[in-house]
């Protein structure tokens, strides 16, 4: 398919799979043309033919490496060269810096969280900005966490960064807004994945599933409140967080006096 410059266009990073590739799919929903970032080219540009092949839009993969500022120069010029401005941009790639326990981690390892989480993300905001500068509006959208607010066990990097995210999106609420830029992110807590659908480790029945509304989120929850942020939908709505998490953020203990969930 021929790329069309006069529609609507969104780049999804870490969109093979899961969460990023829902948000994928809910933009494509709406017409939008769709450029998939992955670490794995082969796999970013199977995710766009998929795309492709179910709405009919225009897309596009591109392999990211991440913190090669070249590489995020790279990507924007070549969605220049099809003629497009890119309309928005949500950042759902991260490094999650699993069990780095604080005495003992490697400060490279540590440091690798932020390079990608804020450094990385920095670089691809920054040349999505400029674009959406020439066309005197767009929409940034970062796929954080509620791990941003309430840390969780030996994650320091991880939930550090995601709230060093938080003030990074206001700054670019700030800088930007007189360009027509917004920028905004959306707090997830536990989701539905793989490993939950399969209760690896009882990962099913760990305290952050415990929400007051006894479920957590689908991956097109996600998808939506990217939507919603992403598109004009929320077009007076910059420097804000919209938490999806069943309400954990509310409560101060969880009430485990239950049966979470049917086996």
């Amino acid at each position: 398919m021929t790329a069309n410059g006069m529609k609507k266009s969104v780049l999804v990073t870490g969109a093979t799979g899961g969460t990023g590739f829902a948000i994928a799919r809910r933009f494509a929903r709406e017409g939008y043309d769709v450029f998939i970032g992955s670490r794995r080219g082969a796999d970013a540009t199977a995710a766009a033919q998929k795309i492709t092949d179910h709405y009919g839009v225009f897309a596009k993969g591109y392999e990211t490496k991440i913190g090669d500022e070249e590489n995020v120069k790279a990507i924007f010029a070549d969605i220049r060269a099809m003629g497009y401005l890119l309309d928005t941009l949500v950042l759902n790639a991260a490094n999650l810096g699993i069990g780095q326990v604080s005495l003992d981690v490697d400060i490279k390892d540590f440091m690798e969280v932020y390079h990608t989480n804020i450094g990385w993300n920095f670089m691809m905001s920054r040349e999505a900005a400029r674009q959406m500068k020439e066309k005197g509006k767009g929409a940034i959208v970062f796929i954080t966490s509620n791990s941003a607010l309430r840390v969780t066990e030996n994650r320091c990097a991880y939930c550090s960064s995601k709230s060093a995210i938080l003030a990074m999106s206001k700054s670019f609420a700030v800088d930007w807004g007189k360009y027509g830029i917004r920028s905004n992110c959306v707090l997830p807590g536990m989701i539905k994945t793989e490993r939950w659908q399969s209760n690896v480790n009882n990962t099913k029945y760990c305290l952050p599933n415990y929400t007051p509304i006894h479920d957590i989120a689908e991956f097109e929850d996600i998808a939506n409140a990217a939507w919603y942020l992403g598109s004009d939908q929320s077009r007076n709505t910059t420097g804000a967080e919209l938490a999806v998490d069943g309400g954990m953020l509310a409560q101060l203990t969880p009430n485990i006096n239950r049966t979470l969930w049917e086996d």
